[in-house]
């Protein structure tokens, strides 16, 4: 009985000392290791670092960011850059062309003096620069008039695709500027001849330069000396055009047996959609104005 009365007293007051002690160990132990030295270089480091951590962290955000306001500026360097090149090239492709342009001005020039120093007749020089306003003539308009020396009725030609070939004649001459009626116009006659077989006739415009010329009141005897290709040039007749400029060629032969004569369709010899420089020729030279 005395046991067990001991037995339970022993278990009644040991068991809570013993928990007293444990929690007394571990505050000991608590005190005695934040007390210590070691531990508070230890929170310093763990504080350096974070701290190191967060700077560097911080270093390379501002690093990210510098690189990116420099790469967009570069961006924008480069754009602008990129568009003044791209003007300076326009700009030399533009030089490049009007350079081109220059040499072949040149070279037309340099062909129109080489003819004009080997032209027989007395001439002026003169370039085409519109047609006529009115329409009335399907004009010519060329910038040399009567302070030229320029006057009513000259007969106009021109030096192309290595040929000379008549344009037509001046039938109106102002101060400065004239009109030349072409020889598609249909007021537009010459007296001609076939270059080869002699035969004559008078040639005449239709009213368009995509039309061919007509030489009418051809001796029907002539049809078997006339080919195709066969040059027609001025005959001198009439006063007006000087003799042997040629005017174009034969390209058709049209002949009815009903007819007193034959008629020519002849390509003239002047592109005049790529017309730019003529030659006014002097009256002394074309024998005067009828």
């Amino acid at each position: 009985m005395l046991n067990d009365t001991l037995a339970g007293l022993r278990k009644k007051y040991v068991t809570p000392r013993l928990v007293v002690f444990i929690i007394l160990m571990l505050v000991s132990f608590s005190l005695l290791f934040f007390s210590t030295r070691s531990f508070i270089i230890n929170f310093k480091d763990v504080g350096l670092s974070a701290y190191s951590g967060m700077r560097g962290g911080l270093r390379e955000v501002g690093a990210f960011v510098s690189r990116t306001v420099n790469a967009v500026k570069a961006l924008s360097t480069l754009r602008q850059e990129y568009a003044e090149l791209q003007e300076r090239v326009a700009r030399y492709e533009q030089l490049e062309r009007n350079a081109a342009e220059i040499l072949q001005e040149n070279l037309r020039l340099r062909e129109q003096l080489q003819f004009s120093r080997s032209l027989g007749y007395r001439h002026i020089p003169a370039a085409l620069t519109g047609r006529d306003p009115d329409n009335l003539f399907s004009a010519l308009v060329i910038n040399k008039g009567r302070h030229s020396g320029v006057t009513q009725n000259m007969p106009v030609i021109a030096w192309q695709n290595g040929v000379q070939a008549l344009v037509g004649k001046v039938v109106q001459a102002g101060q400065f500027e004239s009109l030349v009626m072409p020889v598609y116009d249909l007021s537009f006659f010459a007296s001609a001849r076939l270059s080869a077989s002699r035969y004559e006739g008078i040639v005449e415009g239709q009213g368009e330069r995509e039309r061919p010329l007509l030489m009418r009141f051809i001796i029907k005897r002539a049809k078997d000396d006339i080919a195709e290709g066969d040059l027609v040039s001025t005959s001198g007749m009439g006063g007006v055009y000087p003799a042997g400029i040629n005017i174009g060629r034969v390209s058709r032969t049209i002949y009815e047996e009903s007819e007193m004569s034959m008629e020519l369709e002849l390509a003239a010899l002047i592109d005049f959609s790529r017309l730019e420089y003529v030659f006014v020729i002097g009256h002394d030279d074309a024998g005067g104005a009828p």
